[in-house]
């Protein structure tokens, strides 16, 4: 395989890495009102686990309060008892059509405890960029084995593959930096 075709699948598979990460955070809870909070949740509507964005409006009047507005009127109670069944410790107030979730302020040892729970999911994906690039390496090391690839190109490859994880790394140093500051915002 060329070299150019090992950096480029690298590269995709480290930014989908990263765009994983920057997902995940979007999930977690901050003391304000997201719609990504509750849009990728599974509801369980007529036997079929379905994300809540597909079956309701999401908006968020005001930083407390998330707003969730079926589609169809009928799946409110559905919609209740999946958000009730997720891990997002939140209890839905259902209002005739509408879905209200107020959020709570988080104390600050809970910020301190969501801090470290993103640090920890960096530093998954970071693991996750390092073996990227073993495998990029490892891939170039073979093409240089089979003399397709001169002592040359492969220490310059073996070199963009380590700047790739730089790269990747800084964006998700970036991506922590933001989520911390969002947390520790009273």
């Amino acid at each position: 395989m060329p070299v150019d075709d090992i950096l480029l699948e690298t590269e995709n598979k480290m930014g989908k890495a990263v765009e994983h990460l920057k997902g995940s955070l979007r999930t977690l809870r901050t003391g304000r009102a997201s719609a990504g909070l509750v849009e990728h949740l599974k509801v369980d509507y007529y036997g079929s686990p379905t994300e809540l964005r597909q079956l309701a409006t999401i908006t968020v009047p005001d930083p407390l309060m998330i707003l969730i507005k079926p589609y169809d009127p009928g799946s409110v109670g559905d919609i209740a008892k999946g958000i009730q069944a997720s891990d997002l410790g939140i209890t839905p107030a259902v209002d005739g059509k509408v879905i209200r979730l107020s959020i709570p302020p988080l104390s600050q040892e809970r910020r301190q405890q969501l801090v470290h729970q993103i640090k920890e999911q960096g530093e998954e994906a970071k693991i996750t960029l390092r073996n990227l690039r073993r495998d990029a390496i490892k891939h170039i090391d073979a093409e240089e084995k089979a003399k397709d690839l001169g002592e040359d190109g492969a220490r310059k490859a073996r070199d963009d593959a380590t700047d790739l994880v730089h790269r990747h790394e800084n964006q998700v140093d970036e991506a922590l930096r933001l989520k911390t500051d969002e947390i520790m915002e009273v």
